[in-house]
């Protein structure tokens, strides 16, 4: 009986040896298993009023890859996990090192001050600062910048007979008289000037005045102290327009994914006569404000003169000039763009005041800070 040989079935590939050379292959091609570096979001002023609320908004959204620029980081936000970048918005050097592997910035650093001898300090943060991270970013691939402005660079009128939305032209020969929202318009045009190539986008937001807890440094609560303090003497023929700053940070992130290239976004929650606004911190705090009320061209030229007579006496002046003569116009704004376009929703104005209130006395009052802050007029 002849005997069959069985025929061998065919050798199959080893798995283990395919897989190797189609990971080497895939990784030489820059495939999904080479690791590629995680994007990152910077923030720049990330240590101040508004930046602090941006930066743990972000970190309990679960964003990672934070980077804070700013000229010492806390501790407090190391241990959240974000990284420092210490250093200037006007040094080339630090502001391309901070932007190494950045894929969007929000950009928040600059300086709140009303005093003239500043205005030098101010044009170099927001315009020189500005154009230098603009020009940078171009050059670093990032793809999305947001922009901290001020409603001031559009809605400030003389008599509040208007509600100045986006579409309103930047009242220049207002603005030009104060240095610091001078600043803050030269700071958009650079940034549209020089951040607006293809597939670049640049969304500038601008909130009224930030109120709420969390103000370290009083930038923009002082007026709040100042009530506290008893140093508002007169009530101001003007308006204001406030939000709640954390508001304001949640409609940054939503700028960051929703927000149109080269548009403004106008952020406010109330419009009040500086009569109401004073009004309602009497009945929250039960101090009594002021009463009296000067004719306008009494107490711009008056607060004009004895803040000039201070200064040339080397002594601090009791009042602040340019801040009076604000007072007397009117911020009203209409925020309908960016609760159409960015689902901004501000909440009840009371209730932000009220918190500011708790916020200053619980930090302020009483300790040394407040001491200094009252009396550094």
């Amino acid at each position: 009986m002849p005997t069959t040989t069985k025929k061998r079935a065919p050798r199959k590939k080893s798995a283990t040896r395919s897989t190797t050379k189609k990971s080497a292959a895939l990784s030489k091609k820059g495939g999904p298993i080479a690791r590629q570096p995680q994007p990152v979001t910077l923030i720049t002023g990330g240590t101040g009023f508004l930046g602090t609320h941006l930066v743990r908004q972000l970190i309990e959204a679960g964003v990672k890859g934070l980077r804070v620029m700013a000229s010492s980081v806390p501790t407090s936000l190391l241990e959240l996990g974000v990284e420092a970048a210490p250093g200037s918005i006007t040094n080339a050097e630090d502001v391309k090192r901070a932007l190494e592997g950045v894929t969007e910035v929000y950009h928040l650093a600059g300086r709140v001050s009303r005093e003239r001898e500043d205005a030098h300090e101010m044009m170099a943060l927001h315009v020189d600062g500005t154009r230098l991270l603009c020009e940078a970013a171009r050059g670093a691939g990032v793809r999305t910048i947001v922009l901290a402005s001020t409603s001031g660079t559009i809605a400030v009128t003389e008599t509040g007979e208007v509600m100045p939305d986006e579409s309103w032209p930047p009242p220049l020969d207002l603005i030009s008289r104060w240095p610091y929202y001078a600043s803050k318009y030269y700071q958009e045009q650079v940034a549209l000037e020089n951040f607006s190539g293809r597939g670049e986008r640049l969304v500038i937001l601008n909130p009224s005045l930030l109120l709420g807890p969390g103000d370290e440094r009083l930038s923009s609560t002082k007026v709040i102290l100042d009530f506290l303090a008893r140093k508002i003497n007169a009530v101001p023929h003007g308006g204001l327009s406030f939000v709640d700053v954390r508001d304001v940070a949640t409609t940054f992130r939503c700028a960051m994914q929703d927000g149109r290239h080269g548009e403004r976004y106008l952020l406010g929650s109330a419009n009040w006569t500086f009569e109401k606004f004073l009004g309602r911190l009497e009945r929250i705090t039960k101090i009594q404000g002021p009463r009296l009320s000067l004719p306008k061209r009494f107490t711009v030229a008056g607060s004009k003169l004895v803040d000039a007579l201070f200064r040339q006496w080397d002594m601090a002046s009791p009042v602040e000039a340019e801040a009076v003569e604000m007072a007397e116009h009117f911020w009203y704004l209409d925020s309908g763009k960016a609760r159409d376009e960015l689902g901004f929703a501000p909440r009840d104005p009371a209730e932000t005041l009220h918190e500011t209130v708790v916020y200053v006395r619980e930090n302020f009052i009483g300790s040394d800070a407040f001491k200094t802050a009252a009396n550094n007029r």
